[in-house]
């Protein structure tokens, strides 16, 4: 696709970036087949096709509308047109460029102002926890809108106090451990019983998606630079990785690199933490045996695995967690078009509910086809999206592992 870049940002590095993705897109459509908000909503420009003709205008410096903006803004970023495309196009890196330019050409009304800043800011911040503990509390009493983002309270584990001579640095993140901190205890506890301990480094907190895909770059980049500062002392002492049990910040951790390519002080780090991270499904299968033999019975046998965009797409990883919960002995099936998003999509679900829950149900009614006993996910998100819309259980894969492994102890 031929582009005349504007004054505005010709020679940026965001402008060469955008440029780039934009010369790879032939107009072939095979993406559009793939998008869920387009077959949501049948709209061209709802659909990565007329997305990147949207941006493309923008970056040439034609009229930026808010209609403009609310296609972009519509968009789950869920990057299934990138496994889809045959020409490499990798939209991901595109939208984020596009967003920000449209952002400020078009700037937001300050009620979708103050949304947005209370999510970016309220959802990285110490307060959550202690705010959904009060939302757990009350939930009988919560509206449904803010009861199906409430998980109910369950009883926390204890995280493993051995010492092992393997280490791995374990991001905690910042909603994960609020909303269901029994995720990543359990990815310990499982850690230790093959002789790895999950280090927790002081001063980590948010990968940056939250900030960065709201538009907030330099707030992003300054979660990210936070972060390596926090882990490189462990990196130095011989932390062979960093593993991450939310697939959505590990696509994030392992951007880092390319995110931070231009700083002087940081690209050398970044480059590094990105090649160091691995999704809990990379890492835990090269202790295949050795878990098996300390494992007792899995809670539930017939299971469905629901692959999130950020993991399938995002990471381009598949196959790890069916294969690794079927060699422990559980039935995994992937329900019919496992391939589309469920709709949660980091804060989409907050910002486009009717679109968010149009996909879950969806969702929600292929995965019943398979008749599962339970559902597996392995990101936050889609766990807590999804279990708003059912009553079969939804948990993180490694908590089924964790159950299996307390079983036998």
């Amino acid at each position: 696709m031929q582009t005349e870049l504007a004054d505005f940002i010709r020679g940026t590095p965001e402008g060469d970036e955008a440029e780039e993705v934009l010369r790879r897109c032939v107009h072939c459509g095979f993406c559009t087949a793939t998008c869920p908000t387009y077959q949501v909503l049948g709209d061209e420009l709802d659909g990565p096709r007329g997305r990147i003709y949207l941006m493309k205008q923008a970056l040439e410096g034609k009229e930026v509308t808010a209609s403009t903006r609310m296609h972009l803004d519509r968009c789950l970023t869920c990057r299934n047109c990138e496994s889809t495309c045959p020409s490499g196009v990798e939209y991901g890196r595109l939208v984020d460029v596009g967003r920000k330019v449209v952002e400020e050409r078009a700037p937001r009304p300050w009620t979708e102002r103050v949304m947005r800043g209370l999510l970016k800011e309220g959802l990285t911040s110490p307060i959550f926890g202690p705010a959904m503990k009060l939302g757990q509390r009350l939930r009988p009493l919560l509206p449904a809108v803010l009861r199906n983002k409430v998980p109910e309270r369950r009883a926390t584990k204890a995280w493993p106090t051995a010492t092992h001579a393997r280490k791995v640095i374990v991001l905690e993140g910042c909603v994960q451990p609020a909303m269901q901190p029994n995720i990543g205890i359990a990815t310990a506890r499982v850690l230790d019983a093959v002789g790895v301990q999950a280090v927790r480094a002081e001063g980590a907190g948010c990968c940056g998606a939250i900030r960065y895909h709201l538009s907030d770059h330099d707030g992003g980049l300054a979660d990210m630079k936070r972060n390596i500062d926090a882990w490189w002392p462990r990196v130095e002492a011989g932390a062979e990785a960093i593993v991450i049990d939310a697939s959505g910040c590990g696509a994030m951790v392992k951007e880092y690199g390319r995110k931070l390519r231009l700083d002087a002080a940081y690209a050398e780090k970044a480059k590094r933490i990105s090649e160091l991270t691995l999704d809990l499904a990379e890492y835990l299968p090269r202790f295949g045996s050795a878990l098996a033999d300390k494992l007792g019975t899995l809670p539930f046998s017939k299971l469905v695995f629901h692959p999130p965009c950020t993991l399938q797409h995002g990471q381009q990883v598949r196959g790890a967690v069916e294969g690794l919960l079927t060699a422990l002995g559980a039935e995994v099936r992937l329900p019919p078009n496992s391939h589309l998003c469920c709709g949660s999509a980091g804060t989409y679900s907050v910002l486009h509910p009717q679109i968010a829950y149009r996909l879950r149900d969806d969702k929600l009614r292929a995965i019943q086809t398979v008749e599962p006993q339970a559902i597996v996910s392995a990101n936050i998100g889609c766990i807590v999206h999804l279990q708003s819309g059912t009553t079969t259980p939804v948990r993180h894969w490694i908590e089924i592992v964790e159950e299996a492994l307390a079983s036998r102890t």
